[in-house]
């Protein structure tokens, strides 16, 4: 038991830079307390006390706000940061060393009886506001969006965003980056990277997937005139003339400081 505890309070150090010693944390993380007082009401109610299971999860949520079925299943290193607002269904399973933040619901979409709520992997980290409801699995190492809503499977090791929640996937394509296009977003003001892959921008990527048309029609045109020199020595063609970036100025969103863009 004492391990456990000891396991618990070593997982809120890991996740919790704000932690400064272990008396803090005995004493005000909610999280901590839910976690302790809900192993209590899991091992009474695996005895069959139901009511009594039940009446300890009540005052839990009173004291703490969180509310925590008895049913539950937690495992090892289970830490919720902050706390409020989470709920925790009867029929979830949660695995080794995850991690929820505030206003996350686990949560079923039947009232069968049964398996109604998820089962969430070792590793999986659920952001703020997060809602995972039916009795699906999670995969180890996923990571759950802020306010994502997520109503299906998820693999292990990938990150769901949005309402319905999706899994983002990195193409294949911008795992290199392109340099022209780079810098042609560069004298455009256009700042595509400014959000991560995994939370894209579809303004971005429209943006980007415009710029890279404009790399494949000039490559295009390129091939043609070379292959009109080799018909016609007399066909002369200049070079594509240079971009004025004072065009550019309306998608730039800071002010000029200069008169130049």
């Amino acid at each position: 038991m004492f391990e456990r505890l000891r396991e618990d309070i070593n997982s809120v150090f890991h996740r919790d830079p704000a932690a400064r010693n272990t008396f803090e944390v005995l004493t005000n993380y909610p999280g901590l307390h839910a976690l302790l007082l809900h192993r209590l009401a899991h091992w009474i109610w695996g005895l069959g006390l139901k009511w009594l299971a039940r009446t300890i999860s009540t005052l839990t949520r009173w004291f703490t706000g969180i509310e925590i079925h008895p049913g539950a299943t937690i495992g090892r290193r289970f830490f919720i940061d902050h706390g409020m607002g989470v709920v925790i269904g009867e029929t979830t399973v949660i695995g080794d060393d995850v991690t929820l933040y505030q206003g996350v619901t686990l949560g079923g979409t039947s009232w069968n009886k049964g398996k109604r709520h998820p089962t969430i992997g070792d590793g999986v980290v659920v952001g703020a506001g997060a809602k995972i409801l039916g009795p699906f699995e999670v995969g180890a190492g996923a990571k759950v969006g802020s306010n994502s809503v997520v109503t299906k499977a998820v693999p292990a090791g990938a990150t769901v965003v949005g309402i319905p929640g999706r899994v983002i996937v990195k193409r294949k394509a911008e795992e290199a980056e392109n340099p022209r296009r780079k810098v042609m977003e560069e004298r455009m003001g256009f700042d595509a990277y400014g959000v991560t892959e995994e939370m894209p921008d579809p303004v971005a990527r429209s943006v980007r997937a415009l710029l890279d048309h404009m790399h494949a029609v000039d490559e295009r045109l390129e091939v043609m005139c070379k292959a009109l020199r080799k018909v016609n020595s007399d066909y002369q063609n200049g070079d594509l003339p240079q971009l004025d970036e004072e065009d550019f100025d309306c998608v730039r969103d800071e002010p000029e400081s200069d008169g130049k863009a």
